[in-house]
């Protein structure tokens, strides 16, 4: 698949996941949900170069001077990335936990949930 392509599918798989909250809280989270699926594409594609390339590559400033061992661009703008995702992951999360109460609950449908 294409990357466009893994990104529609994530961003189906998370609205899925949202598709019971409100009108209103979706159209807060939509933004969340699609950095979220550009994100997580981008960092499995990252993930795929660090594995096969690593974190460290030879540097040298000069053809004078000895090369050395330095951090890959990509394994710190994986980092920063992978930083950023979990804390827009955490945002949708909290999204979760405020679905409404139903008020005609019983006692035995609580305990069920709760568990």
């Amino acid at each position: 698949m294409t990357k466009e392509e893994r990104i529609n599918e994530e961003i189906k798989r998370l609205n899925r996941i949202y598709s019971k909250i409100g009108k209103k809280e979706k159209s807060i989270i939509d933004g969340l949900i699609k950095r979220a699926a550009y994100m997580r594409v981008t960092l499995e594609d990252m993930e795929q170069d660090l594995d096969q390339n690593g974190y460290v590559e030879m540097f040298t400033q000069s053809e004078r001077t000895d090369p050395y061992e330095r951090e890959r661009p990509v394994a710190r703008l994986y980092n920063t990335m992978n930083k950023n995702y979990q804390s827009i992951m955490k945002q949708l999360s909290d999204f979760l936990g405020k679905e409404p109460v139903k008020e005609d609950s019983d006692e035995f449908e609580e305990f069920v949930n709760s568990r």
